[in-house]
Formats: structure tokens, sequence, C-alpha cells
């Protein structure tokens, strides 16, 4: 037995000590693991959402795309050519939709009525279906539009991307005013508090 006076006895706070701490460096390290697992996840998640940010804004347009933009001419569901020089020297909503793109549809008939209370007023809404012909008839067909709708097929992709909708997305709107500058875009659909402030716009 060993005698706690004695000096030869082996110190027994030492050995007691001993085993516990693997126990605490096992807890802070496990604790370490978590705080690192967590500023990993929220750094995804602050990265999604900044990828989603960076999706769904119109980005910086390609030099002369408002003046390419103004010299085309589109082909109409019902026949004929539309040019957008026809357009010229009044606000015009230039809206990319699809009939296969649910938000689109939904945001037509709020265009409908925008463009039947503000018409008298000078305003101007020119929908772009990109979109096989075929279907864009069926559709108007169905569900009629007061605007005008231009076919603008797969290269209305291109022209979209030309004034900042790089990823493609529909629906996508352009608002221009009467001098022919684009004044407002927006990635998604809209809203009627999209419409009302944009109707103040020349």
């Amino acid at each position: 037995m060993t005698n706690p006076a004695d000096p030869s006895s082996p110190p027994l706070a030492a050995n007691a000590a001993a085993p516990a701490a693997p126990r605490a460096d096992a807890s802070s390290s496990s604790a370490r693991r978590r705080l690192l697992y967590a500023g990993v996840a929220g750094a995804a998640a602050l990265g999604g959402a900044g990828l989603a940010w960076w999706k769904f804004q119109p980005h910086a347009m390609e030099p002369g795309a408002e003046r390419a933009l103004w010299g085309m001419s589109f082909d109409k569901p019902e026949g004929g050519a539309l040019a957008m020089q026809a357009f010229a020297g009044k606000p015009l909503l230039l809206n990319f939709w699809a009939t296969w793109c649910p938000p689109c549809v939904d945001e037509l008939p709020m265009l409908n009525a925008f463009y039947r209370e503000h018409a008298p007023k000078g305003w101007q809404v020119l929908g772009l279906a990109i979109d096989q012909p075929s279907a864009v008839r069926k559709f108007l067909e169905r569900i009629p539009l007061d605007f005008p709708v231009g076919l603008a097929g797969l290269g209305g992709t291109d022209l979209g991307r030309s004034l900042g909708n790089l990823t493609g997305g529909l629906p996508f709107t352009v608002v221009l005013g009467a001098a022919g500058r684009v004044l407002h875009r927006k990635m998604g659909q809209i809203t009627p508090q999209d419409l009302q402030d944009w109707s103040v716009l020349r």
C-alpha cells in the first residue's frame, strides 16, 4: 500500500488524470469537426444563394444590342412580318415568353390588361414567343391576345442574351422608352407592382 506522505510513493494525481486527457481531446476534436461541417454547409448555402441571385439578375447588355434590336423583324402567327421599327417612338414593353413556360402563361392576362389600359396613353406591348410556330398558333386560338406577338424561335434566345439574359430563362421582360433605349429589365414573372412602376417610365 502506498503512503501519501512518503515522497517515494508514485504521484496518484498524475496517474489519475492521465486517462481523462484523451476524452477531452476527442470531445474537442468532435466539436471542431461539427463547427467545420457547419461552416462548410453555411458557405455552400451562401454560395447557392449567390448563384441563384446571379442566375436571376439581368447582366450587362452586349454593345450595340439596342441598335440591333430595332433593326429586326419577326414573322407573325397569323402571317406576314412584324418590324421592330414599327414600334419606334413610343414606350414598349417587350416580353419573351413560351407556351411551355407556366409563369409566362400566368402573366399574359396581366400583360393584356396592361396593354388595354395603357395603349391609349401611348404604351405598346410586344410578345416574342421562343417557341414552335404551330404551338403558338394553337395557344393563341385558345387564349387570344390584344397585343401583337412575334415568332422569335431560337433566335429569340440569342436576342435575350444580347439584352442581358445570359441564362436564357423565361419569362424575360425588357422595357424600352420612347427614345428606343432600355429603361428596365426583369428576369422572371412580372407583378402588378412592376407594371405600375413601369407605366410612369417614358
